[in-house]
């Protein structure tokens, strides 16, 4: 099997990513996923939209899984096989806001525990790191913001709102007037940069 990253948005496919689902005879993924490969799926390729994440582990050699982003970030890169890299929206926002990744530590927060997350992202920034943060829906900007400042961590916090889309917002404020996340697609950046 081949796990293939298809970017953080429209246009992030690598050409090695391309290559692998232009040549696919079965292709499982997100709607997301595939909307985002739909111009490089040949024509008789059986496409599947991802019903049962648990059955992917019993997919074919021959099966190409489509993931959102990165495989390797919080993506399906876990099944194994063959990884093709994605653009990811580390990069993406990395990039955006001219932070070198060197300086930063993610902390997986999408579907996990948000009082841990924050207390990892706390732990973080007290050590000099920039938290690049996985979000979901559900993650609280302003609760963050709040633990940041009780802990006297004086920095700066970007939300970062669909990367690579039409409609991309990046929001910047601090821990005193944190940014509002407007769209459940999001990743934020807290520490200084």
């Amino acid at each position: 099997m081949k796990v293939v990253g298809v970017g953080c948005g429209p246009g992030m496919l690598t050409e090695a990513a391309i290559f692998a689902i232009q040549h696919a005879d079965v292709i499982y993924g997100s709607d997301r996923a595939i909307e985002r490969a739909e111009a490089f799926i040949p024509a008789g390729c059986a496409v599947h939209v991802i019903a049962d994440y648990k059955a992917l582990k019993s997919l074919p050699d021959t099966a190409v899984v489509l993931s959102t982003g990165d495989p390797m970030l919080a993506g399906l890169g876990y099944l194994g096989g063959e990884i093709i890299s994605g653009i990811s929206s580390y990069q993406y926002a990395c990039a955006k806001l001219h932070i070198p990744m060197t300086k930063t530590a993610i902390v997986n927060a999408h579907a996990k525990d948000h009082e841990q997350a924050i207390e990892d992202i706390l732990f973080e920034v007290k050590r000099g790191k920039i938290a690049f943060v996985i979000a979901d829906p559900e993650f609280d900007v302003a609760s963050l913001a709040k633990q940041l400042h009780n802990e006297e961590l004086d920095c700066r916090i970007a939300v970062c709102e669909k990367l690579g889309y039409p409609d991309e917002r990046i929001a910047l404020g601090d821990v005193d007037t944190p940014p509002v996340p407007v769209s459940d697609l999001f990743v934020l950046m807290a520490g200084n940069f």
